[in-house]
């Protein structure tokens, strides 16, 4: 049994390297983080376990790569990248990696809202640009975050929150309980917190979840911050609604496409603060997933 890690980064790459054990199965390492989808059939060349990152896998062209039994997915938002039903009626498992960076995407949306509560990276285009800007920033300690979805991210938000004195709503789909957590209905969620965050995976039933109707019933000079998936929200009633200030900011990690084409109109607002889909992205977190990755791997080869 092989395997072939599609499209690794350096970093990943050494980690992966740093983790194999004696025993291990052959892990060709592709260092090549640009793969076009269409070249994935030749570079596994009959491999049985593929590994990858971000790149798409349609299942035309999982059809054409003789042998993949497995891909080892460095995450859980694979449903943006592969249809897992399809791959599944070819024969083709798909595992996913959960926990390994909870907290450092946490501490990304929460830098999101200190980021936009204070107008940071306005500011700081502002001063490159010789202009010396003052807004009125609004203070979190006291003010309401909803967290829309609770796993364990939503968790470790909920941990910094509550210890910077801010107050925490949450809705999730199924009952749960956590210390110092109100869990409501997501009407109240949306219409009384100060800050939104997004917490979901995304599948059929959450796509769009976000509409301009919810948009709508969130409170006039609300923050929307979003590190789980951009498909989650409406994008263009996102932006309509930061363009008549009902929103008063958005920290986005994540968008309907990636990456964000260049001139993209969210690059255009003055009240948008984004990151390119890197929340995820610590040594700590890196290391955690690669070790996830090659314990997938081991199972798979017993």
């Amino acid at each position: 049994m092989r395997g072939v890690f599609v499209d690794a980064s350096e970093e990943l790459a050494k980690i992966l390297e740093r983790l194999t054990q004696p025993g291990d199965i052959a892990v060709k390492i592709n260092r090549d983080e640009d793969i076009k989808s269409a070249d994935l059939p030749e570079v596994l060349d009959g491999a049985e376990i593929a590994i990858v990152d971000h790149t798409y896998l349609p299942t035309d062209v999982a059809k054409q790569c003789a042998g993949l039994k497995h891909v080892v997915f460095l995450g859980t938002g694979a449903r943006s990248y592969m249809h897992i039903e399809e791959l599944a009626e070819l024969g083709i498992e798909v595992h996913l990696i959960r926990g390994y960076g909870d907290t450092a995407v946490a501490e990304c949306a929460i830098a999101h809202m200190w980021a936009a509560a204070r107008g940071l990276a306005q500011q700081d285009r502002e001063m490159r640009a010789g202009n010396w800007l003052r807004d009125e920033g609004m203070e979190l300690t006291g003010k309401t975050v909803g967290l829309i979805g609770f796993g364990g991210i939503a968790a470790e938000v909920a941990r910094i929150a509550l210890g910077s004195g801010m107050k925490v709503l949450a809705w999730n789909r199924s009952p749960k309980t956590h210390a110092g957590v109100t869990f409501t209905d997501l009407d109240t969620v949306l219409s009384t917190s100060d800050v939104v965050s997004i917490h979901l995976l995304l599948n059929d039933e959450t796509r769009g979840m976000i509409t301009r109707d919810r948009i709508a019933q969130m409170k006039k000079g609300a923050i929307l911050v979003n590190t789980a998936r951009g498909a989650v929200v409406d994008e263009a009633a996102m932006i309509d609604a930061l363009r008549s200030r009902h929103l008063r900011h958005a920290g986005l990690d994540v968008f309907d496409i990636e990456p964000l084409p260049a001139g993209h109109v969210l690059t255009t607002l003055p009240n948008v603060t984004l990151s390119a889909h890197s929340a995820f992205r610590t040594p700590e977190a890196s290391v955690n997933l690669i070790a996830a990755a090659w314990k997938h791997c081991r199972r798979i080869a017993a």
